[in-house]
């Protein structure tokens, strides 16, 4: 499943941290209540095909 993600790799602690940390600080202030997909875009290769290259 990760090698056919788009990102091809899992994602890293460091990555995961700096989601909660914007989340945390003052630049996350006015997001409430969401969901955040991090996946390296599985689902969205899942749902919609193989995604178009970068």
């Amino acid at each position: 499943m990760i090698e056919l993600s788009p990102a091809g790799r899992g994602g890293t602690p460091d990555e995961v941290g700096t989601v909660a940390a914007l989340l945390m600080g003052p630049d996350g202030t006015f997001i409430t209540g969401s969901d955040f997909l991090m996946d390296g875009g599985v689902t969205a290769s899942y749902f919609y095909g193989e995604l178009a290259p970068q």
